[in-house]
């Protein structure tokens, strides 16, 4: 199935550059790899270069490269990782201040006592609340 009619609702909320990101990686990968799950991976972990979940939708993130731990752990191997846990969109490489502003922006409570691997997780749970509602 082509990449426009699998549009995760979260990419049909956001600009027109992430969507397309999403659907060209997408589209490549199924001709690698066929349908599936291994698509869909492969067209977030593309996205997730260029762009972060900010709540229900992606924005553009202010500095291209790898996302989180597992993310540059494929970009230096240049073959598929094992699996593992990722930040689920969130740019756990941005600095402290980009996750506490994007807290703040999300009205996380308890923010500013947070360390970084905390935020990225309030970030993540936040997000997650976000969509469920947005598909509500």
């Amino acid at each position: 199935m082509p990449g426009r009619e699998s549009l995760p609702s979260t990419l049909r909320r956001s600009p027109k550059k992430a969507q397309d990101t999403w659907v060209k990686a997408h589209d490549s990968a199924i001709e690698t790899y066929g349908e599936g799950e291994r698509a869909h991976r492969t067209a977030y972990a593309a996205l997730k270069h260029s762009f972060e979940k900010v709540g229900d939708r992606w924005q553009p993130k202010g500095k291209r490269g790898p996302s989180d731990a597992q993310a540059e752990k494929s970009t230096r191997s240049g073959r598929r990782p094992p699996r593992g846990e990722t930040a689920g969109g969130v740019d756990a490489n941005a600095s402290k201040q980009h996750l506490y502003d994007l807290a703040k922006r999300l009205d996380i409570p308890g923010r500013s006592s947070m360390t970084k691997p905390e935020l990225v997780k309030a970030l993540q749970k936040a997000n997650d609340r976000k969509t469920a509602a947005a598909r509500s």
